[in-house]
């Protein structure tokens, strides 16, 4: 039996469609933001990251619920969007005043770091077209009922963005399980998102407002404390068997509180350097426990911005498919492996290489 039930491909139009904001990139490549004179453009977001990796790597139909202002940068994202193999029917354009006193789109300047230097991001976020998107914006019904939507994933970086965002996240997970559509969340807790507006204590009262209507949950430790409260013992991050016990021991707690959880699945980083992490992940789920993926200390990196969004995909690509739950967690922990041996947010691994890596296979040259 399969660790989540999903709905029959011939019955969606999608197999995932993504909840969240799309920012531009802005990429200095191996310099710094401050001293750059260009950037490379990418498109990204912690939520669209993972609808990208499922068509890109993993070949499925999927969507993207977003809003962008309707001026040029909107419609470069929009392209980039198009580019990486996802729908973009309910795409919200949101009308732009000429100089984004109301609306405006996301800017994300990210330099990826090396060695000593840790990779360094700054948003410009404020007003824009995603925050504001309202719950009545979309016709949920139409978009999970009629047209029909296997997987949604969303997360707490978008709904960190406004209370609007928190609103619309609440209205897409009922819509969702309204239709029998499964429902991923990772709570991906950025505190520079929350700071403005009531820090932690807010973080905790919206997402434990979303929680009750999650599938499977995603996040790592500090994810878990800061977003829902849930202490992780023992924790200690040179020792990735004392990440193991901690969670465990958490999993215990979080069950009882959400019993709804069919699947909770966290990263395990230990960052020796900004371009030498040791990487791993563990899944859990009712019927099969607590598994773990195989460990991979001394990872080289090049970019790990969105690392952890492929993990996310790489594993749900798994519970779609049916397999156990120690073969999606090898497939997130490969696919997040790869995607950060290459420049942007977004996956340019294939499928292949993942299911390659994911069963032991090494670096030597495919011929």
């Amino acid at each position: 039996m399969a660790v989540v039930e999903v709905r029959p491909a011939a019955e969606c139009r999608y197999d995932a469609v993504s909840l969240g904001e799309v920012m531009l990139r802005l990429d200095p490549g191996e310099g710094r933001i401050r001293t750059a004179r260009s950037f490379t453009a990418w498109e990204g977001g912690g939520e669209y990251n993972v609808s990208r990796g499922l068509s890109r790597a993993f070949g499925y139909r999927t969507g993207i619920v977003t809003a962008l202002a309707d001026n040029e940068v909107g419609r470069l994202v929009e392209g980039l969007i198009l580019a990486g193999g996802v729908d973009t029917s309910h795409l919200v354009w949101k009308a732009y005043d000429g100089i984004g006193r109301g609306v405006r789109n996301g800017l994300n300047f990210t330099e990826r770091g090396f060695g000593v230097r840790g990779a360094v991001g700054v948003s410009d976020r404020g007003h824009t077209a995603a925050s504001q998107l309202a719950p009545q914006d979309v016709d949920w019904d139409h978009l999970f009922g009629t047209l029909g939507v296997r997987w949604l994933h969303t997360g707490g970086i978008y709904a960190a963005l406004s209370d609007t965002a928190a609103e619309t996240v609440i209205a897409a997970v009922e819509a969702a399980h309204r239709h029998g559509t499964v429902v991923s969340y990772d709570l991906n807790y950025r505190p520079s998102l929350w700071k403005a507006i009531g820090g932690i204590d807010k973080a905790r009262e919206v997402n434990r407002a979303i929680a009750p209507h999650v599938d499977v949950m995603i996040g790592n430790e500090e994810d878990f404390t800061a977003s829902l409260g849930f202490e992780v013992p023992g924790v200690d991050e040179s020792l990735a068997e004392l990440d193991v016990a901690g969670f465990a021991a958490m999993i215990d707690e979080v069950s009882q509180a959400y019993p709804n959880f069919q699947v909770i699945a966290t990263t395990m980083r230990t960052v020796r350097s900004a371009t030498v992490n040791d990487w791993g992940a563990l899944a859990w789920s009712k019927r099969s426990g607590l598994v773990r993926a195989t460990q991979r200390d001394g990872l080289e990196i090049l970019d790990r911005v969105g690392g952890g969004d492929s993990f996310a995909s790489g594993l749900i690509h798994g519970l779609i498919e049916g397999v156990d739950l120690q073969t999606a967690v090898d497939y997130g922990a490969a696919h997040g492996a790869l995607a950060m041996t290459t420049p942007g947010d977004t996956t340019m691994a294939t499928k292949a290489e993942v299911y390659k890596l994911a069963a032991g296979g090494g670096a030597r040259v495919d011929r």
